[in-house]
């Protein structure tokens, strides 16, 4: 299915219902402890030593860039759930069948964060063109 030009914004949430952007920035630390991961996970999600993962203005590019993307996806589901952040939560910690009964915590874990953002993407213009309420 092409996407439309009304399409193309769609990729961004339309709010902050986390307050991960609240304080000019991301909230990287915020992001990480949304989704229980620690620095040996961090550092492997970005390709970086455990020892330089940070979240101060010199956290490392790479870390940086994956927990923007992966804030991003978090955003948009809790979006879904109308702000819920217990909703949220419990949808990144449950095994989903429509991942192979793997968690959407874990995909992340396991470096399959475009994946699960394309998924959520796919889900999110479904429930958009078909008008689902939850």
């Amino acid at each position: 299915m092409p996407m439309s030009q009304a399409d193309l914004f769609r990729t961004v949430p339309n709010s902050d219902p986390l307050s991960f952007w609240s304080n000019h920035g991301c909230d990287y630390k915020g992001v990480s402890e949304f989704l229980d991961l620690g620095r040996n996970e961090l550092s492997k999600l970005a390709g970086v030593s455990k020892q330089s993962v940070r979240f101060d203005e010199k956290i490392p590019n790479d870390l940086r860039d994956r927990l923007d993307q992966i804030a991003n996806t978090i955003t948009l589901v809790a979006e879904y759930f109308e702000g819920d952040v217990r909703k949220t939560s419990i949808w990144f910690n449950t095994p989903n069948p429509a991942l192979g009964e793997i968690s959407p915590r874990d995909m992340i874990r396991f470096g399959k964060y475009v994946r699960l953002n394309k998924f959520v993407q796919q889900a999110r213009q479904a429930n958009l063109g078909s008008g689902e309420d939850r």
